[in-house]
């Protein structure tokens, strides 16, 4: 059996693979783990647990809390609320743990399990195993006034959308947005957010009912918005994920800009202004190198951390950076956020573009992309990923100084990702098909 966690949390097909009683029992081991590693001293320990509008999140949030207030944990339950608002609030609040129920852009019938440690961090990856390791131990159980309370936090979400808005510098009036809700947990906060600051806002899929998620809408469905920034006329669009914690952009003309875009402007706007910690920002081996070689040339320097914004988090806590992110639209502003924040990324973006007095479009064209062809690989042995390292070379070589291959396991999902960048995309598209193929070859099942 593999790992039960990947890049982000336990995930899987809800009631399936992610099942109540996993649910249970995984919210009963963190709560021994986190507790004898020290989180709990002194206090009655608290939880913040939230969730997506899926349904299986339902179930899956009565179970958590169950298991939570089973192991003598006060559990404030804070409802549908975006994953970094989670985040904030288990350290704003002084909380020792956090939960989110969401398999973020993943299809509705998945769902999945996020922790996060004392002050909103996610868990590294030996809490992970530990926590793992604990599961379905004996224990001795609380009793009487020793078992946890519930407590419906029914003020957390505005507490935190009073937190996103602090940080906006600028206000939106003559804008138009178009916001992509994805039908969830952004839909209600994000166009509330854009409105408190002026903006005319339009809204797309912001009606969740349970079963609609992600279901051809959000940020890995960006067409429609785009479609629609171009219909209204509008100065730009966001589309966010399940759980809020991505945002992609779309300019006036409908182009997309990809969250390494978005960082770059991000970076360039915060260095101008002296904001930029160190002059670096922290992204990830899958950044475009066009994105790479723009900030070389600015003074910006880019470190790369793996896939993953919990690795892109590591990596500016050890280095205290303030900026980081990944060209999927995980974009962290570590100067307010714990994690990832796709509501706050938009906000900060529209403020840039604001205080620029130019267009996002023009912003957005401070560096050229690489065609990059991303060619995801099922039916194959992930773990065996390393037995490919003759054919990466022979890509390479191919390739030469003016592009790159990437080939890993994906941490969500069941496939191998090959990703090939290349001065010119038909090169690009040839080189990744013929390296999926010899992975399909060489590692299938």
């Amino acid at each position: 059996m593999g790992r039960l966690f990947g890049t982000d949390g336990v995930r899987g097909v809800a009631n399936k693979d992610l099942t109540a009683e996993l649910a249970l029992d995984l919210s009963v081991a963190a709560a021994h783990i986190l507790a004898e590693k020290g989180t709990f001293a002194g206090h009655r320990p608290r939880a913040i647990v939230g969730r997506d509008t899926r349904v299986s999140g339902e179930f899956l949030e009565a179970a958590v809390v169950a298991g939570l207030a089973s192991a003598g944990i006060d559990v404030y339950r804070v409802g549908v609320l975006p994953t970094p608002a989670v985040a904030h609030l288990v350290n704003v609040t002084g909380a020792d743990l956090g939960v989110m129920i969401s398999a973020s852009h993943n299809p509705m019938p998945d769902n999945g399990i996020k922790f996060f440690a004392k002050g909103g961090i996610k868990l590294d990856d030996a809490l992970e195993d530990a926590i793992e390791a604990r599961l379905n131990e004996p224990w001795e159980r609380p009793v009487g006034d020793a078992v946890g309370r519930i407590i419906d936090d029914v003020e957390a979400g505005e507490r935190y959308l009073q937190h996103i808005l602090a940080s906006v510098d600028q206000r939106f009036e003559g804008l138009k947005i178009v916001i992509d809700g994805a039908n969830g947990a952004a839909s209600s906060v994000s166009p509330k957010a854009f409105r408190s600051l002026g903006a005319e806002v339009v809204e797309v899929a912001t009606t969740p009912n349970g079963f609609n998620i992600n279901d051809g809408v959000g940020s890995t469905h960006i067409d429609q918005l785009a479609a629609r920034v171009l219909s209204e006329k509008a100065d730009m669009g966001f589309a966010h994920d399940g759980d809020a914690d991505r945002c992609l952009a779309v300019d006036s003309a409908g182009n997309i800009i990809d969250g390494d875009q978005i960082m770059a402007i991000l970076a360039l706007s915060m260095k101008e202004r002296g904001l930029l910690a160190k002059n670096t920002v922290v992204a990830t081996v899958m950044s475009n190198l066009g994105f790479i070689r723009a900030m070389k040339d600015a003074g910006v320097n880019v470190i790369a951390a793996a896939v993953g914004d919990r690795y892109v988090l590591e990596e500016m806590r050890q280095g205290s950076f303030n900026l980081g992110g990944e060209q999927s639209g995980h974009l962290i502003l570590a100067d307010y956020a714990e994690t990832g924040d796709g509501v706050l990324t938009a906000l900060h973006l529209t403020a840039a573009v604001t205080r620029s007095g130019k267009s996002l479009a023009t912003l957005a064209s401070v560096f050229t992309r690489y065609p990059q062809v991303l060619v995801n690989v099922s039916g194959v042995d992930r773990t065996r990923v390393a037995e490919m390292g003759n054919a990466v070379a022979t890509a390479e070589r191919e390739l030469g100084e003016n592009g790159r291959v990437l080939l890993r396991p994906s941490g969500t999902e069941p496939v191998v990702r090959v990703m090939v960048e290349a001065a010119e995309v038909e090169v690009a598209q040839r080189v990744a098909h013929a390296l999926a193929d010899e992975v399909r070859a060489t590692l299938s099942l």
